[in-house]
């Protein structure tokens, strides 16, 4: 994994025929995006969904197969009340467009992560969401939300040994890609490239599984201020390296 963080001032020079198929990104800094400025957290939070829809329907435009965001982990829930309810309104408001949306502008819609504590509500709309996505193709956008990539590997572990347990399957048979099945990415190319805003240098337990040969890029600029340019840049970057998955 090469963690280099962008020269500043580089004009991006990018082959949009050869994008990668994947891209996740952690989408950080809408807090202290709204701290500068003076707005209370939940402000962050508005701008950075609105982030989140103007590159998501970029990445469609330019051709991209797969995109996935970290929008809550599972250690969020730690953060003041206020902030996790203004997350979860943003969730349900983001629903509502998807499903008037989601056939017109041929996105799919997955959800990673356990989505158990959420209100029935917006566990229907989810529900809802993937039964539509099985009715055509186009680019899949899946949002990570209560996600944590240690308790995704210890579910799938779990799934594994229940099936040990029942006599299905026995442990010697495991390889690598029978456990990316059990995941909640099962079916989805693991990530090419992965994108952290914010300057911070840490892939905070996302995709710990999926991102074992994903290339990373690091930038100082804060989520809610991300634009195509920035996109730009960090594709690249990626374009610039040499992928060799442990070979020569």
């Amino acid at each position: 994994m090469a963690f280099i963080k962008p020269k500043k001032n580089a004009v991006p020079v990018v082959d949009f025929e050869h994008l990668p198929r994947h891209i996740a990104i952690i989408m950080d800094g809408n807090g202290r995006w709204a701290k500068r400025r003076g707005l209370p957290r939940t402000a962050g939070h508005a701008a950075g969904a609105e982030t989140f829809r103007t590159i998501a329907t970029y990445c469609k435009e330019i051709g991209l197969e797969y995109l996935t965001v970290y929008a809550f982990s599972t250690e969020n829930w730690k953060r003041p009340a206020e902030e996790v309810s203004a997350i979860v309104g943003l969730l349900k408001t983001y629903l509502l467009e998807s499903i008037e949306k989601m056939e017109k502008d041929k996105i799919k819609l997955h959800f990673f992560g356990d989505l158990e504590p959420l209100p029935q509500e917006l566990k229907d709309m989810c529900v809802r969401t993937d039964d539509i996505s099985t009715h055509y193709d186009g680019m899949q956008v899946n949002v990570c939300f209560n996600y944590g990539g240690r308790d995704e590997i210890v579910r799938a572990a779990r799934a594994f040994a229940l099936e040990c347990a029942q006599g299905k399957r026995t442990p010697d048979s495991l390889t690598e890609a029978d456990f990316s099945r059990y995941l909640y990415s099962a079916g989805v190319p693991d990530p090419d490239l992965i994108i952290r805003p914010s300057g911070e240098i840490r892939v905070s337990n996302f995709l710990l599984w999926q991102s074992a040969y994903a290339e990373f890029y690091f930038t100082d600029v804060l989520w809610p201020d991300f634009s195509k340019e920035e996109l730009h840049k960090a594709l690249a970057a990626y374009q610039s390296r040499s992928r060799r998955f442990g070979g020569v």
